[in-house]
């Protein structure tokens, strides 16, 4: 019965060791990729190495989803697919992240950059009003309520159309 025990003592061990190992690679391959693509100012960024750094910080959240790195490791990904214009990967992203990580911090950001992508890069508005809409009824406290105000305001305008109402704006403001 001892030889038993010990058998699953090690097996468990060997099991941890191999995880732990895998985890340390899986989060050498994020940074190295990080250090990479980020320390890069003056090229044009690689969209392949991109992509592979999108998928990484996925597949570390995969594998590790309770681990303190994932909600933070799929915020970048959101963040980066957003603006490698992957609006629906940047979206499912930010989605995940509401569902699965309720108490993270950056939960009004994901609401946010969802409506912003719905937007200027999928073009629904409609999606996009109803989404800021949700936005500041969360968080009316928000760093982006004004933000989300101002999109409201402007939904649906070209920028031909919001160049004239500054110009009238400040014509306004400069006969008072």
């Amino acid at each position: 019965m001892k030889r038993l025990a010990f058998s699953g003592l090690i097996m468990v061990l060997i099991v941890m060791a191999t995880s732990c190992s895998q985890k340390g690679k899986l989060d050498k391959q994020i940074k190295d990729l990080e250090e990479e693509i980020f320390s890069v100012t003056d090229q044009a960024i690689n969209t392949e190495k991109t992509a592979q750094l999108v998928d990484a910080y996925i597949a570390y959240a995969d594998a590790y989803p309770g681990d303190k790195k994932a909600p933070e490791y799929l915020f970048n990904a959101g963040n980066v697919a957003m603006n490698l214009l992957d609006p629906k990967k940047a979206i499912a992203v930010f989605d995940r992240i509401l569902q699965d990580y309720p108490d993270y911090e950056r939960i009004p950001h994901c609401l946010f950059l969802k409506a912003f992508i719905n937007e200027n890069q999928m073009n629904q508005l409609g999606q996009a009003e109803m989404l800021y809409r949700e936005f500041l009824q969360k968080y009316p406290g928000h760093e982006f309520a004004d933000d989300a105000e101002l999109s409201l305001k402007n939904l649906g305008k070209s920028p031909e159309e919001l160049l004239e109402q500054f110009q009238q704006a400040a014509s306004a403001d400069s006969l008072q």
